[in-house]
C-alpha cells in the first residue's frame, strides 16, 4: 500500500544528482508511552519540528528527490502531516501491514524508487549530526555496494560493531561482543547507501538488514564506511528523546523561537526556572516552578509550585499545584 503526500507529488520530475531517501519509521514506539499511544512517533515534536524532519534535516534538500517513509502505524495522521507541511521534497508513504523488519521495509519501499543511483537510508529514531555529503563522497569514492555512517562507543558490548580497514571498507561484523572480546568501537549509525542491486535481491518478508543483509556484503569486499563526529542520539526512549531535543538546542536546529538559559522556549516570556528544557506554544509555567531537563510539549499546562526534572509533558497536560515529577512521562491532554 503507498500513498502519495505532497500536492503534484506524482507530476514532479526527478532531480538531477539527487537520491531518494527511504526513513523507516514503521514501529510503534511503544517506548514512549503513553505519548504514542494515540500519535505516531515520527511525528512527536523535538522543538520546531516533528521527529520525522529532524531525522531527514541531515540531508541537504538539494540532494533529495523524494522521501519514502516505511511506516506501520498511525497512517492518516502522518499523511495528513506530510500533506499540510511545507516540505522542499516530495513524500511518499510505503504502508507495512505487518512487522517487516528493516530488510522487508525496504523491499516493500522498492516499488516507490524510480530513479537511479545509490539510496539513502535513515533509521527514523536518530537524530545525528552525521555528514551525508562525506558518506556520499566515500560511496563514490570507494565503489563499494554499501557504504555505512560510523560512530564511535565507549561500550561497544551493547550494540553491533564493525571492523574497518584502513581503506575505509568494512571487512566483519560482531553482534554484541562480550566486554574486552570486541575488535572495533564503531557502530552503524543508522544512516547508509545501499545500491539498487542490492535492493533488488531483498525478500520481501521479514529479515534484518544489519544481521541478515550487511554481513555478506561485508564478506565479499563491497562495503565501505565512514566515522563522523558530534553527537548521536536514538531518540526512541524517554531519556534519549530529552537528549535529543537538548543537542537540537545546543546546536541551533531550530528556525522559529528562541534560546535562553540552555532552554528552547517556542513563543513569548514565562514564570518559572527553566534549565536545559524545551517549551512549547502556549504553555503556561505556572509561580515557583521549576523545569531542568525536560520537554514541555504545546499547551501543556504547569501549576504553581511544581517541580519536574526529566519529564516529558505531552500536549494540553495538566501538572497540578506543587507536584514533583522525576523522569515522568506525562501523555497527551492527561491529568496529573
Amino acid at each position: 500500500m503507498w500513498l502519495s503526500c505532497t500536492r503534484s507529488a506524482q507530476s514532479q520530475p526527478h532531480i538531477p544528482n539527487a537520491m531518494e531517501v527511504i526513513v523507516l519509521a514503521g514501529g510503534f514506539g511503544t517506548r514512549l508511552r503513553p505519548l504514542t499511544e494515540d500519535r505516531a512517533k515520527p511525528l512527536l515534536p523535538i522543538l520546531d519540528q516533528p521527529l520525522l524532519q529532524r531525522v531527514v534535516e541531515v540531508v541537504p534538500s538539494e540532494l533529495i528527490d523524494r522521501v519514502i517513509v516505511a511506516a506501520g502505524f498511525g497512517i492518516e495522521e502522518m499523511r495528513d502531516w506530510a500533506t499540510n507541511a511545507e516540505l522542499p521534497y516530495e513524500v511518499v508513504l510505503s504502508v507495512e501491514d505487518e512487522a517487516m523488519g528493516t530488510g522487508g521495509a525496504i523491499a516493500l519501499a522498492r516499488e516507490h524508487l524510480s530513479g537511479e543511483g545509490p539510496v539513502l537510508v535513515l533509521n527514523g529514531d536518530l537524530v545525528s549530526s552525521v555528514e551525508v555529503e562525506s558518506l556520499l563522497k566515500h560511496h563514490k569514492t570507494t565503489g563499494a555496494l554499501a557504504t555505512l555512517s560510523l560512530w564511535e562507543v565507549e561500550d561497544p558490548s551493547r550494540f553491533g560493531v564493525c571492523e574497518l580497514d584502513n581503506s575505509g571498507f568494512i571487512r566483519r561484523f560482531q553482534e554484541k561482543p562480550a566486554p574486552g572480546t570486541e575488535f572495533s568501537n564503531l557502530i552503524n549509525a543508522g544512516c547508509y547507501l545501499v545500491e539498487r542491486e542490492i535492493l533488488d535481491n531483498l525478500r520481501l518478508e521479514n529479515h534484518s538488514m544489519e544481521r541478515e543483509v550487511f554481513p555478506g556484503i561485508a564478506a565479499s569486499g563491497n562495503m565501505a564506511g565512514i566515522s563522523f563526529t558530534g553527537y548521536f542520539v536514538d531518540a526512541g526512549t524517554p531519556s534519549s528523546f530529552i537528549q535529543a531535543a537538548k543537542v537540537c538546542i545546543e546546536s541551533k536546529r531550530f528556525s522559529s523561537g528562541f534560546k535562553c538559559c540552555e532552554s528552547w522556549f517556542a513563543d513569548g516570556a514565562r514564570f518559572g526556572d527553566v534549565t536545559r528544557s524545551s517549551i512549547g506554544k502556549g504553555v503556561h509555567l505556572g509561580d515557583s516552578s521549576s523545569i531542568t531537563d525536560s520537554v514541555i510539549m504545546d499547551s501543556a499546562w504547569i501549576g504553581d509550585g511544581c517541580k519536574l526534572e526529566g519529564c516529558i509533558v505531552g500536549e494540553g497536560a495538566r501538572i497540578s499545584a506543587d507536584s514533583k515529577l522525576s523522569e515522568t512521562v506525562v501523555g497527551h491532554h492527561s491529568n496529573v
